[in-house]
C-alpha cells in the first residue's frame, strides 16, 4: 500500500485525527505561497536586470587593439618572431608574366622617354595576371595613361567592380571573395586589401553618386522604401534614371528631402502609406500593403463573414483598376471616367463603417477599422488609382517598365539589406555605410543603361568613362540640362568622420 492509501487507511481507522490534517494543509499553503513568491521575485529580478548586450567586439585579437589604442608606444609582439615583409616593385616587376609601353596619347614615341615601370594586376581570360608597364614621359611632362587603371593603383578596374559586386550585390564577406578570387582567378588578397579597394573605388565614384541623386529629384516616376537596418535605416529610390540605396541613414523627412523634396518634385511617388510620404502632391500608395493587411483579417477570423466580404470586394476593385490600366481601346477621358467609378465603388465599401467615427476597438475590429479609415483617406487624396493613367517610363537602355499598383521592386531591393541585418553582416560604421550606399548605387543604375549587366559590359562602360572624359549617367545630366547642387548631396547625407584607410601593397 502506497503512502496516499495509507493515509486514507489512517484517516478511516482514526489513527490520524482532524487537527493535525488541518495542520498538515495550512503549513503546506504556506510553503507553497512562500515558494511561489520567491519565484515571483526572482523573475522580477531577472527582468529588470537583463545581461547588457555588448556593441564592440570582445575577441582576443579586439582587446588587443584597444589595449594598442591605450598605450600606443607598447607595440604587438609579432607571431613566431618573424616580420611580414612587402615585395618590392622590382620583384614584382621581375614576376610579371609580359610588359607593355604606355606612351602620352598624341605624342611621337620618338620624343618621349622611358619614366619608370609599374606592376598592375589585371584579369585576362579569367584569370589574374601580372603586367609590367612601362610608363614613358612626354614634353611638358605628359605621361602615358595606363588604361582601366584608377591613379596609381596596382589594380585593374575590373578587380575593383568585381570584388565590389560580389561584397554588395552578392552578399559576399571578405574571407569568402578572398577565397573565391584565389580559388576562380588564382589571386592573392588579403581582407585589408579588399578593404582598401573597396573604399578606393568609391572615393572615384562619389561625384557619380551625386549625379545619380539630380537624376532620381528629377525622374517621373519613383518607387521608394525603407527598412531597419544595423545603423539606422536603409532607403532605396529607384526610378526610370537611376538607383539610389542609402544605408545608416535616419528614416525621417530630412533625410527624403535630400533625395526627395515634395516641395519640388513633380514626379509620381510610389511608396506605402507611412507618414514621411504624406507631403507629395502625385503619390500612388502600395495596393500591396492594403491588400495583405485585409487577407490577415480573413486568416486571423476565418469564421468572419464581414471580413471575407470585405477582402474579397477590395481584391476585386484592385483586379478592375489593372485591367483599365491595360485596356488599349481607353483613352485619357475614357480612363479618367473609369477611375471616377472605381473611387465611388471604394467609398460604398468603406464608408458604412468610416462613417461611424469609431473610437479604438479590441483586437482584429480595431484592425478592420484601421484599414477603412485609411482607404478613405487615401481615396479621398486621390492615391489610388494614379498608376491607371501613368504611362510607361523609359529606361537609358531603351526597355520599358510599366507603372504599377505596387512598390513591390523596392522591397525585393531591400531585401538582402534586411537578410543581413538579421544575421549581423552588415556595417557597423557611418563610413562603412556611406561606402556601400556609393558602391551599390552605382552598380544597381548601371542595370539602366547596359543592355544585359555582365562583368564585360560593365567595364566596357566604366572604361569607356575616363577615354571620353564623362560617364553616362553625367551625358543624361548634361541632355536634361541639369546641374549638380552646390552642396554635396552624400556629405550631406553621410560627413566625413572616420579617417581614410591606406592600401596595403600585395605581397
Amino acid at each position: 500500500m502506497d503512502a496516499k492509501e495509507q493515509l486514507k487507511e489512517d484517516v478511516r481507522t482514526g489513527k490520524v485525527s482532524t487537527d493535525y490534517l488541518i495542520d498538515l494543509i495550512f503549513s503546506l499553503q504556506n510553503q507553497l505561497q512562500a515558494a511561489l513568491q520567491e519565484i515571483a521575485d526572482l523573475k522580477k529580478q531577472i527582468a529588470s536586470s537583463p545581461t547588457p548586450k555588448v556593441a564592440e567586439p570582445y575577441s582576443i585579437k579586439a582587446e588587443e587593439k584597444r589595449q594598442e589604442a591605450k598605450n600606443p608606444k607598447k607595440k604587438r609582439k609579432q607571431k613566431n618572431g618573424k616580420k611580414r615583409g612587402r615585395i618590392t616593385s622590382a620583384e614584382k616587376i621581375a614576376q610579371a608574366e609580359r610588359s607593355e609601353a604606355i606612351y602620352p596619347e598624341g605624342l611621337d614615341k620618338n620624343a618621349c622617354h622611358l619614366s619608370h615601370t609599374r606592376p598592375v594586376w589585371r584579369v585576362e581570360n579569367g584569370r589574374a595576371v601580372l603586367i609590367a608597364y612601362q610608363i614613358y614621359r612626354g614634353p611638358k611632362n605628359r605621361y602615358g595613361q595606363i588604361p582601366g587603371v584608377i591613379g596609381r593603383s596596382e589594380f585593374g578596374i575590373e578587380i575593383f567592380v568585381e570584388i565590389a559586386f560580389l561584397v554588395y550585390t552578392v552578399g559576399m564577406s571578405f574571407d569568402k571573395v578572398c577565397l573565391s578570387l584565389q580559388f576562380f582567378q588564382n589571386m592573392t588578397l588579403r581582407k585589408a586589401q579588399v578593404d582598401a579597394l573597396l573604399h578606393r573605388l568609391s572615393r572615384h565614384w562619389e561625384k557619380e553618386f551625386d549625379t545619380l541623386c539630380t537624376l532620381v529629384a528629377n525622374s517621373l516616376v519613383v518607387w521608394t522604401d525603407e527598412t531597419g537596418w544595423s545603423l539606422n535605416s536603409v532607403w532605396a529610390f529607384l526610378s526610370e534614371k537611376a538607383r539610389i540605396l542609402l544605408f545608416g541613414v535616419n528614416k525621417d523627412a530630412d533625410t527624403l528631402a535630400k533625395i526627395l523634396d515634395p516641395s519640388t518634385f513633380k514626379g509620381l511617388v510610389v511608396s506605402d502609406d507611412a507618414a514621411v510620404y504624406g507631403h507629395f502632391t502625385h503619390s500612388q500608395k502600395c495596393w500591396a500593403h492594403l491588400l495583405r493587411k485585409a487577407i490577415k483579417l480573413t486568416l486571423l477570423e476565418p469564421d468572419n463573414a464581414e471580413y471575407r466580404r470585405f477582402t474579397d470586394r477590395l481584391i476585386e476593385i484592385y483586379r478592375k483598376a489593372v485591367r483599365v490600366k491595360r485596356d488599349g481601346r481607353l483613352g485619357e477621358a475614357g480612363r479618367l471616367q473609369k477611375i471616377a467609378e472605381l473611387e465611388d465603388e471604394i467609398v460604398v465599401l468603406c464608408r458604412p463603417l468610416w462613417s461611424q467615427n469609431l473610437p479604438k476597438l479590441a483586437g482584429t475590429q480595431d484592425d478592420y477599422r484601421k484599414l477603412n479609415n485609411e482607404i478613405m483617406t487615401l481615396v479621398m487624396r486621390e492615391e489610388l488609382f494614379a498608376f491607371v493613367t501613368t504611362e510607361e517610363v523609359e529606361q537609358p537602355n531603351g526597355v520599358t517598365v510599366e507603372v504599377g499598383a505596387t512598390n513591390n521592386e523596392s522591397e525585393r531591393t531591400l531585401r538582402k539589406p534586411a537578410e543581413a541585418r538579421k544575421t549581423g553582416r552588415t556595417s557597423k560604421s557611418l563610413f562603412g555605410a556611406r561606402r556601400q550606399s556609393i558602391l551599390t548605387s552605382v552598380l544597381e543604375s548601371l542595370r539602366l543603361y547596359l543592355k544585359q549587366f555582365t562583368l564585360a559590359n560593365v567595364i566596357e562602360e566604366i572604361n569607356s568613362w575616363t577615354e571620353e572624359g564623362i560617364s553616362c549617367f553625367t551625358k543624361l545630366l548634361n541632355k536634361m540640362n541639369l546641374s549638380l547642387p552646390k552642396i554635396s548631396v552624400l556629405n550631406g547625407l553621410f560627413p566625413k568622420v572616420e579617417a581614410e584607410p591606406k592600401l596595403k601593397p600585395s605581397g
